[in-house]
């Protein structure tokens, strides 16, 4: 309601406990803070580890979510970029733009922000947001901008390219594999294109996401529970590997995985949110040249992704498969938490409460 100090959103009460109630409605904190009233969110891979338990810094009572795009409310005195009213992206990643990670493009790891939506602040997930460091974690979206699209641009897509493409250092001609086809794991599929790969095989347990995945761009795909992923990626290599293997599920046995099917001085870029540890066949792979990354999402590929993206070089909507209003925000979890039965890929919650 305008002029309320109230509004609604969907709160974290511990593992496997979350609730779309009343909670006050965010205010300016610092001068460099601004106020986002939420046009358009979605639901993250990640937001169901927190609900799992499996980052424990999430403490109850949290408002979760780091995606979206909206209208900005107020601004503080320290903000120069942005004005109220503007149409703004919000990054999953919040930049001060001033600390030593930051000036290193690390802005994952600020000292004074990083992942902290949804995660040690509260999140998008809401009728409206706090965006601290605003300047540097807010991005203008221009007019005639498809906002549903931009939407993928918070997170998965630029985490799909740093996390697996720029991190696997795809090169025209690779052969990549990508272990898990859900939303992140097809952003990398979408994204891994730039570079020209020769053949790129997805592999996941869901013949749904599969199939998309093919119109997406593979070449190959592997439902491992039909058959032995293995042997298919050896046979499709004539027993080499592949030159990157990409985890993009966060468990231990799709991280085992990759380990099994790269091939000698390959790279493994982990996406993946891990809750778990897994074993390292370092005894393997010590003598052949392998490389393995981990990465947080920095978003500093998020100004060239709006180009490509307003440019139609690529398509993110094409990720979106169910859309619910905001206060239907416990449907639309129900939907992505059951993905299979439900052929989910993305979804997206549209704040009509004006």
């Amino acid at each position: 309601m305008p002029g309320s100090k109230v509004m609604k959103a969907l709160v974290y009460h511990g593992p496997g406990k979350k609730a779309w109630e009343e909670k006050p409605k965010p205010v300016i904190k610092d001068p460099t803070d601004a106020v986002v009233k939420i046009l358009k969110t979605t639901i993250c891979g990640t937001d169901l580890h927190i609900l799992k338990g499996d980052v424990p810094a999430v403490t109850d009572g949290r408002i979760i979510g780091h995606e979206g795009v909206g209208i900005i409310e107020e601004v503080g005195k320290g903000v120069t970029n942005f004005k109220k009213g503007d149409h703004v992206l919000i990054s999953c990643i919040t930049s001060c733009g001033k600390c030593e990670y930051c000036k290193k493009q690390m802005y994952s790891q600020c000292e004074n922000g990083g992942w902290i939506l949804g995660h040690l602040i509260d999140g998008t997930q809401a009728e409206y947001v706090r965006i601290p460091h605003a300047d540097n974690s807010l991005y203008p979206i221009p007019k005639g901008a498809d906002e549903e699209a931009l939407v993928m641009l918070s997170d998965i897509l630029p985490t799909g390219l740093e996390c697996g493409v720029l991190n696997g250092k795809v090169k025209p001609g690779d052969t990549i594999a990508i272990v898990g086809a859900g939303p992140i794991g097809l952003a990398a599929l979408l994204t891994a294109q730039f570079f020209t790969p020769s053949e790129i095989i997805m592999i996941d347990l869901d013949d749904n996401r599969l199939k998309v995945a093919k119109t997406f761009g593979a070449t190959h795909t592997i439902n491992s529970e039909k058959e032995n992923p293995v042997e298919k990626v050896m046979s499709l290599t004539n027993g080499k590997g592949v030159d990157v293997a990409m985890e993009a599920v966060g468990l231990p046995v799709t991280f085992e995985l990759c380990q099994k099917i790269v091939a000698i001085g390959g790279h493994i870029p982990n996406i993946g949110v891990h809750g778990k540890s897994v074993d390292l066949f370092l005894e393997k792979l010590w003598f052949r040249n392998i490389t393995i990354t981990t990465r947080l999402v920095d978003t500093v590929t998020t100004p060239m992704l709006l180009k490509t993206v307003q440019s139609g070089k690529i398509d993110p909507r094409k990720l979106i498969t169910h859309r619910f209003k905001l206060d239907q925000i416990m449907e639309a979890y129900d939907t992505f938490e059951n993905a299979g039965k439900k052929k989910t890929l993305k979804v997206i919650m549209t704040n009509e409460n004006e």
